[in-house]
């Protein structure tokens, strides 16, 4: 019976509190709408999955660890990759090779409807010192509201690690901009609605110029320079992501783009998902900083997604008729690549059947992710 006693002190059973069901009631929940509604299923079905492995309770105080906490364990080994800031750049190695910037460059006009977006990171900065938070952390908080989960995860890896007097919240503020991000097609065209009138939503835009080849190859180039010289902290970032398009536009390098395009972002994104996931147990993830992370989070997503569209109807106030911009491309701005340059086209094409909205809006949604780095790279600058 004693044996017995021990085995079941044991099990998860004896030791599960409702702390840890409601964590794994969350990791359910995004492998819900991952699988039922298609929301960003190649993140949240990780990140889900890495919510309950990190959520399996234990006997606490006898030396028994799982998951991330254990040391020595693949996972903990794996976690390092988030902890220290390395998958993010690589992601966004991915990303490079994976997107076109023949909009952006040739409607260099759009890039403002992304540097508007950011908006939201710096009120979020503001409104977290307001709550308490110190100034590093405040800094880590704002950036979910870029919508860019690699963005939040490599900024919060830097200054708000635990180190120096900040608290831990690489997990909380990585799992609220990825859930923002999954959420983008609930969440940003009700604030659409509100912020366009019907004769904006059908404002068909010129349809963007040719792109030469040698646009292409030198755009990497010229703006790893501009962009890096201005803010060089978040070279980590935009070097991988301008090298990435680099290899995609010089035709000479196909297998290398290829591969970090599929392959290694495919890897990469698992290896996050799981271990960013397996970070959020309940004792050290549902607390007061952690709920108010989130309301932060829901707050800058919504003021960066107004800020796009209120500019670009600020834009228009000085452009010609036949040469003005669809405010709802403002949304783009976010850099939720590409879902949010989707609900755009999805919402331009309920109002006009013939309005395809979706390769304008790539050039925000391509200039907020640059955006969103840049930001990073500057309140890395002043508070790193």
């Amino acid at each position: 019976m004693e044996g017995i006693f021990n085995f079941w002190q044991y099990t998860g059973f004896a030791n599960l509190t409702a702390a840890h069901v409601v964590m794994i009631s969350v990791g359910l929940l995004f492998i819900f709408l991952a699988i039922r509604y298609e929301y960003e299923p190649l993140l949240l079905i990780p990140i889900g999955f890495g919510i309950l492995i990190g959520n399996v309770p234990f006997l606490e105080g006898a030396g028994l660890q799982i998951g991330i906490y254990e040391d020595g364990s693949v996972l903990n080994y794996l976690y390092q990759g988030v902890a220290r800031g390395v998958y993010p750049p690589l992601i966004f190695l991915g990303i490079g090779a994976m997107t076109d910037f023949s909009t952006l460059i040739s409607s260099p006009r759009l890039m403002l409807l992304g540097a508007a977006a950011q908006l939201g990171i710096f009120l979020t900065f503001l409104g977290a010192l307001a709550l308490g938070f110190l100034p590093a952390e405040a800094g880590a908080i704002g950036i979910i509201g870029g919508a860019d989960g690699p963005t939040a995860i490599f900024l919060a890896s830097k200054l708000a690690n635990g180190l120096n007097g900040t608290a831990n919240l690489i997990g909380p503020i990585a799992i609220a901009a990825y859930s923002y991000m999954a959420l983008v097609p609930v969440i940003q065209p009700p604030i659409m609605r509100l912020l366009t009138n019907d004769r904006e939503r059908v404002i068909r835009m010129k349809p963007p110029r040719a792109v030469t080849q040698r646009e292409k190859i030198l755009f990497p180039i010229i703006g790893l320079l501009l962009t890096t010289f201005l803010a060089p902290s978040a070279l980590p970032l935009l070097g991988m992501l301008f090298f990435g398009n680099l290899l995609k536009e010089s035709t000479v390098t196909n297998r290398l783009a290829e591969t970090a395009r599929k392959a290694m972002i495919d890897i990469v994104t698992i290896l996050l998902g799981v271990t960013v996931g397996a970070s959020t147990q309940a004792s050290v993830f549902l607390t007061p900083q952690s709920m108010m992370i989130f309301g932060l989070g829901a707050l800058s997503f919504v003021i960066a997604t107004a800020g796009g569209i209120l500019f670009a109807k600020f834009m228009n106030l000085f452009l010609k008729a036949d040469d003005q911009i669809n405010p709802l491309i403002g949304a783009a701005g976010v850099s939720a690549v590409p879902d949010s340059a989707r609900v755009v086209q999805t919402m331009g094409l309920h109002y006009d059947k013939n309005n395809h909205l979706l390769m304008h809006a790539m050039a925000p949604n391509i200039s907020g992710v640059i955006g969103s780095a840049i930001a990073a790279g500057i309140l890395l600058s002043f508070l790193g």
